[in-house]
């Protein structure tokens, strides 16, 4: 047995969505990103127990880049 298929009564949306975030929806991600970036390119300020050196010049060598 076959299923009927439903018919629309209002035209389908042309695409576009009205969706309004609030500040903070933006906001606290934005805050996030450049508090780990931060903690990422100043290592010295991330009191670890102990670190691999390797990591350690990686780090430093991503902060020289990224100054220039």
């Amino acid at each position: 047995m076959s299923a009927r298929t439903h018919t629309r009564l209002h035209p389908a949306t042309t695409g576009s969505v009205d969706v309004r975030l609030p500040w903070w929806a933006l906001a606290l991600p934005a805050l996030a990103f450049i508090t780990l970036l931060a903690l990422i390119l100043n290592p010295s300020d991330a009191h670890a127990a102990s670190s691999d050196p390797a990591i350690t010049h990686l780090l430093e060598r991503v902060q020289e880049l990224l100054a220039r």
